[in-house]
C-alpha cells in the first residue's frame, strides 16, 4: 500500500512505469500495473513521449501476442455476425416463426387453401417473411454486438481511458501470484479454443473500464462485456462497444427471437474461445455487500454446455475493490425512495467533477479458474444419487437444472468473497461505526483497525497490502480519501477525535468487511438476547443448544441477505465462529448440569465487551430493517368494510420507508440505514418464501406487482374501537426479530413500543388503503385537493 502514502515521483521512466515488476517478494505479492500518467501541463516532454509509444505500439502497447483468439482486426465483427446468423438454433427459430405466420395467415384467410395458386402463394410469402425476419434478426444483432475492429483504436481508448481513470485512482493493484495462476489458465483455454468468462462483482461503472484495462495491459483477449443497454446512449454507447461491450434488454418479455439471438451470439463466442464478462449481480450493489446472484446469462451460458453445442469454459470470479465509489452519493439518494436516473451523456460529462479527486486506489483480485463442465460433471454425480431427472432435460421448469443454476451462481458470488480484499477505508469505516458513543479518539481509532484487521486475517480475509507502512499512516490516508463529508473531526480537544458524519453513506463501507464476520454476528446477537436482559454470569449465559436454535433463526432470516460459504452448511460455520470466539476470549464454554453452556468470557466483560459488541454491531442494522419490514406488514391489514385486499408493492414499500423514517426519528429505530430500499425488498421477499404475504404479477406490462396479506397472517381488531391488537401470527413474528435488536432507552418499556408501533401503523393503514380506493376512482370524480395531495405524497 506504499503507494497510497508515498507521492508519486515526478518523473517516472515512461517506457517502464506500466511493466510488471518481476515477482520478488514471494508468491503473495502484489503490483500496482496502471500509475498516474503524464500530464501535458506538469511535464510536457513524458506527456509527447508516452502518446508516441501507444502510436507506435510499442511493447505490450502493441497489443500483438496477445494470450486467447485474435480480436481487434477488421472483419471481426463481420466474421461473427456471419457465424451467429448461421447458428441452427437461430435458423430454427426462424423457421418456427415463419410458419407460425403462415399458419396466422392461413386462420385469417389472407391465404386461400382452396385457391388453384395456393402453394406458389404460400412459397412466395415463405420466402418473404424469411426475408423480413432475417433483415430485423441482422438489425438487432448490429445493435447487440460488440464490434472490437482496429488496433489503433484500442490503443488510443486504453490511453485515453487510462488517463481519465487515473485522476481519480492512484493504480491499479493485482496478486502477481494470481495473475501467473490466471495467464497459465489462458494459455490452456486458448490452446483449447476455450473461452474464460471473468464474473467480477458490480460495485461502480468503473467496474467496466477496469478489468479491461487490466486484461488489454496483462496482454489477454479483451472479454466481451454483456452489458445493459441503459449504457448505449448517444457517442458513449459506441465508444463502448467497439472496446468489447454488447448490450442486452434487461427485459425480455415474451420476445422469443430476441432470447434466441442472444443465446446464438453467446454460443457463437464460446464455440470460437472467445472470452466474456458478466457481472454475476446483475447490477451495481448500492450497499457495499453482494448482491444475490442474476441467473439471466448464467442460463444461458449452462445451456450452451448442456446441449452439448458448447464442450468447456473457464470460470474465473474477479473481486473489484476500492477505496472510495464514485457513484456513493447517488446510490444513497436511490436507497432512500428517489428513482434512478436514466444514463445520458449530460449526466456522464457532468460527473467530469470528479475526475480531479483523489480516491484511493482500486484492488483486483482474479480466483482461480475453474472448468465449467467439470462443475456441471461433478454437480451431476451428485444429483443422480438422489434424482432420476437429468441435468440434460431441456425443460426450462426442470427442477434439477433450476438447482445447478442456483449453486452454480452461489459458488461465484462465494469465491468472489474469498478473494476479495479489504480496503483501508472499509477498515476505518467498519471500526467508527461498531463503537460506542460520539466519536473516537486517533490512537483508538488505529488500535481498532489494528484489530480488525488481524480478524480480517484470521477468518481468512484478506487485507490491501500495507508493505510495512505503519497503521496510522494508513489511517490517515483513509481518513483523507473518505473527507468531511464522511467523518469529522473535533478540534479543541486534548486528541484528535473522529465521528461518523454521514452514518449512511458509511455504511457502504462497513458492508464491504460484513461477509467475513456473519457467523460470529449472528452468535453475538443471539447471546446478547440474554446480555441485555443485566444481571450476573448466569443470567446471561445460553444452553448451546438455544444459541443453534436462535442462530438458525437469523440465519433463516437473513438467508436472502448474506452469501454464506458454499458446501459448508451451518453446523460447521457455527462451530467454527464459536471455537474462533472462545480462542480470542470473547466467549466462554461451561458445563451446567449436563449441558454445554456459552456465555461472555471475563477477558471480555473486563475489556467493556468491546469485541463482543462490534459483532452486535455489524448486524444490528440489518435487524432493524428486517423488523422494520415486518412492522410495514400492519399497513397491509384491510380496514374494516374494504373491498380491496391487494396493494401496489411500490406503493407498499414507499410507504415501508415512511414508516422507518417516522420510527427513527421518534427514536424507535435505531439506524437510519435500515430504511434503505434493498433491506427492504429483501426483507419482503423473504416474507413471501415464508407466505406471510402473497405477490401478483401484474396482467399489465406497465404495472407493478401487487402484495397483499396471507389471509392466516392477518391479525385481529379491537371489536370496539377497530384498532388492530397487538396479537397473532405476525404481532409473534415481529415480536421474535425484536429480540436481538439492540436496546435503547426508548425501548425498554415493550408496551409503549407496541402502542407507539400499532398507532403508528394504523394511520399509515388508512392512509394507504384510502389512496388505493382513490386511485380506483375515475379521475374527473376525485376532487382536485384530494388528487394534489396523492400527487404531494
Amino acid at each position: 500500500m506504499a503507494d497510497l502514502v508515498q507521492p508519486t515521483p515526478s518523473r517516472v521512466p515512461v517506457d517502464t512505469a506500466l511493466e510488471i515488476p518481476s515477482d520478488q517478494d514471494g508468491a503473495g505479492s502484489e503490483k500496482n500495473i496502471v500509475t498516474r500518467m503524464a500530464r501535458f501541463r506538469k511535464n510536457p516532454f513524458n506527456f509527447a513521449h508516452e502518446i508516441s509509444l501507444f502510436v507506435r505500439g510499442v511493447g505490450w502497447r502493441g497489443y500483438d501476442n496477445i494470450i486467447g483468439q485474435p480480436c481487434f482486426y477488421s472483419g471481426y465483427t463481420a466474421k461473427l455476425k456471419s457465424a451467429t446468423m448461421a447458428s441452427p438454433i437461430l435458423r430454427h427459430r426462424l423457421v418456427e416463426m415463419t410458419e407460425s405466420r403462415l399458419k396466422t395467415e392461413e386462420e385469417e384467410a389472407l391465404l386461400d387453401p382452396s385457391s388453384p395458386t395456393y402453394l406458389q402463394d404460400r412459397e412466395k410469402r415463405r420466402h418473404e417473411i424469411t426475408a423480413q425476419l432475417i433483415g430485423i434478426t441482422g438489425e438487432k444483432l448490429d445493435y447487440m454486438m460488440c464490434k472490437m475492429e482496429s488496433k489503433p483504436y484500442i490503443r488510443s481508448a486504453f490511453y485515453g481511458a487510462t488517463q481519465l481513470l487515473t485522476r481519480i485512482y492512484s493504480g491499479i493493484h493485482i496478486s502477481e501470484s494470481e495473475v501467473k495462476r490466471l495467464k497459465e489458465a489462458a494459455a490452456i483455454a486458448a490452446e483449447r479454443k476455450q473461452s474464460i468468462i471473468f464474473l467480477p462483482r458490480h460495485t461502480s461503472h468503473a467496474d467496466y473500464v477496469t478489468l479491461q484495462l487490466v486484461c488489454y495491459r496483462l496482454g489477454l483477449t479483451l472479454p466481451v462485456v454483456v452489458a445493459g443497454d441503459n449504457l448505449n446512449f448517444p457517442v458513449v454507447g459506441g465508444f463502448l462497444q467497439s472496446c468489447g461491450a454488447m448490450w442486452i434488454r434487461r427485459s425480455f418479455s415474451d420476445d422469443q427471437l430476441y432470447g434466441t439471438l442472444v443465446q446464438a451470439y453467446l454460443d457463437t463466442m464460446l464455440q470460437q474461445g472467445y472470452n466474456l464478462e458478466c457481472f454475476i449481480e446483475g447490477t451495481r450493489s448500492r450497499t457495499g455487500k453482494l448482491l444475490g446472484p442474476r441467473f439471466g446469462i448464467l442460463s444461458f451460458l449452462l445451456e450452451s454446455l448442456l446441449s452439448g453445442r458448447t464442450q468447456d469454459a473457464y470460470i474465473c470470479p474477479v473481486s473489484l475493490q476500492y477505496d472510495k465509489v464514485v457513484e456513493v452519493d447517488s446510490y444513497v439518494s436511490e436507497l432512500l425512495g428517489t428513482p434512478k436516473q436514466k444514463e445520458n451523456l449530460a449526466d456522464f460529462i457532468s460527473s467530469s467533477s470528479v475526475l480531479s479527486l483523489n480516491m484511493g486506489r482500486i484492488d483486483c483480485r482474479f480466483h482461480e479458474p475453474w472448468s465449467l463442465r467439470d462443475f456441471i460433471n461433478e454437480q451431476q454425480a451428485r444429483q443422480n444419487s438422489s434424482s432420476q431427472q437429468s441435468l440434460t432435460d431441456s425443460s426450462p421448469e426442470s427442477e434439477t437444472r433450476t438447482r445447478l443454476l442456483r449453486t452454480l451462481g452461489y459458488k461465484v458470488l462465494s469465491d468472489i468473497n474469498s478473494v476479495a480484499v479489504i480496503m483501508p477505508t472499509a477498515l476505518v469505516g467498519t471500526v467508527l461505526l461498531t463503537l460506542r458513543g460520539r466519536g473516537v479518539g486517533k490512537s483508538e481509532l488505529i488500535r481498532r483497525v489494528d484489530w480488525l484487521a488481524a480478524r480480517t486475517k484470521a477468518n481468512n480475509g484478506k487485507v490491501a497490502d500495507f508493505h510495512g507502512v505503519p497503521t496510522s499512516a494508513i489511517v490517515e490516508r483513509a481518513l483523507e480519501v473518505l473527507g468531511p463529508k464522511l467523518v469529522g473531526t473535533v478540534n479543541g480537544l486534548a486528541e484528535e477525535t473522529y465521528y461518523a458524519v454521514d452514518r449512511f453513506q458509511l455504511s457502504f463501507y462497513r458492508n464491504m468487511t460484513i461477509h467475513l464476520f456473519i457467523s460470529e454476528s449472528f452468535i453475538a446477537a443471539s447471546l446478547y438476547t440474554k446480555v441485555k436482559q443485566g444481571g450476573g454470569n448466569a443470567n446471561q449465559s445460553m444452553e448451546e443448544t438455544e444459541l443453534i436454535d436462535k442462530v438458525t433463526f437469523l440465519s433463516q432470516l437473513f438467508r436472502g441477505e448474506f452469501i454464506f460459504p458454499v458446501g459448508q452448511g451451518l453446523k460447521h460455520n457455527l462451530e467454527a465462529a464459536v471455537q474462533g470466539l472462545t480462542r480470542d476470549r470473547v466467549l466462554q464454554i461451561a458445563e451446567r448440569d449436563a449441558q454445554r453452556v456459552v456465555g461472555l468470557a471475563d477477558a471480555e466483560r473486563k475489556l467493556g465487551r468491546e469485541n463482543f459488541d462490534f459483532y452486535c454491531f455489524l448486524i444490528w442494522p440489518f435487524v432493524d430493517a428486517a423488523w422494520l419490514g415486518a412492522v410495514s406488514l400492519l399497513c397491509l391489514v384491510p380496514p374494516p368494510g374494504s373491498s380491496i385486499f391487494r396493494i401496489d408493492m411500490a406503493k407498499a414499500q414507499s410507504m415501508a420507508q415512511l414508516a422507518g423514517r417516522t420510527l427513527y426519528h421518534q427514536g424507535d429505530l435505531s439506524y437510519f440505514e435500515a430504511i434503505n430500499k434493498e433491506a427492504l425488498k429483501n426483507a419482503y421477499s423473504r416474507c413471501q418464501e415464508e407466505g406471510i404475504i402473497i405477490v401478483t404479477k401484474s396482467e399489465s406490462p406497465k404495472g407493478g406487482p401487487t402484495v397483499q396479506l396471507a389471509p392466516d397472517w392477518i391479525p385481529e381488531r379491537d371489536p370496539a374501537s377497530g384498532e388492530l391488537r397487538a396479537s397473532g401470527r405476525l404481532w409473534d413474528f415481529i415480536e421474535k426479530i425484536a429480540l436481538y435488536r439492540r436496546e435503547g432507552k426508548n425501548r425498554r418499556d415493550g408496551a409503549a413500543v407496541s402502542t407507539r408501533v400499532l398507532l403508528l401503523a394504523s394511520k399509515l393503514n388508512h392512509q394507504l388503503f384510502q389512496d388505493a380506493e382513490a386511485s380506483l376512482a375515475p379521475e374527473t370524480t376525485t376532487p382536485k385537493r384530494e388528487r394534489q395531495r396523492r400527487s404531494r405524497l
